[in-house]
């Protein structure tokens, strides 16, 4: 028998770092949205999204309290108008996510990095190499802090804050970098923990 390609498993879940859109399905039942408390409707509204409501966030809201103070902290984050670039943001999204071995995160904030860069190059050697990627120096000393800060925060010294520094970040840009890689030691621990990345089904083909 000659050797057959086989084509990816639709719905199958996925291991490897990749850039591509994928799903993330949970293990513990979402909530639904026509059965949803006052508590619950009240807690979804202040998500990024304004059309649907993810199986992520229905599946947060079995705790509507703590929904209710994540999302905004997130979006106050990973949005805030001043300080580091959103871009930068997202590498530090990446950062983090490629630490814990969080693909779902990885692929989002990965597509993002992207799309705000109009470049691939950068993500392509992140997940060729993971935390030992070499970069050009700016997105090298913003990786490499994000990495180190997710792998063993107290390791953090004052030589790599001030290698930011002389990266021209400030003050408020590197606290927004902390804020970034530090929250998603939260999300990318809520993914694991609470679903799994599969791949979306393909497309008909008309």
């Amino acid at each position: 028998m000659g050797n057959v390609m086989s084509e990816p498993v639709q719905n199958s879940p996925v291991h490897e770092f990749t850039a591509e859109p994928l799903q993330w399905s949970p293990y513990l039942k979402p909530v639904r949205l026509e059965e949803a408390t006052p508590e619950q409707l009240d807690a979804m509204k202040v998500t990024p999204s304004n059309k649907k409501v993810s199986e992520y966030v229905l599946t947060l809201a079995h705790d509507p309290e703590s929904l209710a103070v994540r999302s905004p902290l997130f979006n106050a984050i990973m949005y805030g108008r001043d300080g580091l670039s959103r871009a930068e943001r997202e590498l530090g999204a990446v950062g983090a996510s490629i630490v814990n071995r969080c693909v779902y995160c990885a692929s989002v904030h990965a597509a993002q990095f992207n799309r705000l860069t109009e470049r691939t190059d950068v993500i392509a050697r992140i997940f060729a190499d993971g935390p030992a990627a070499e970069l050009e120096e700016h997105q090298q000393a913003i990786f490499d802090f994000a990495v180190k800060l997710s792998e063993t925060p107290p390791a953090v010294t004052r030589e790599d804050a001030a290698a930011l520094r002389d990266c021209g970040l400030s003050a408020l840009e590197m606290a927004d970098l902390v804020l970034s890689a530090a929250i998603f030691g939260w999300a990318n621990r809520l993914m694991h923990t609470l679903g799994e990345p599969l791949r979306p089904p393909a497309k008909p083909v008309a």
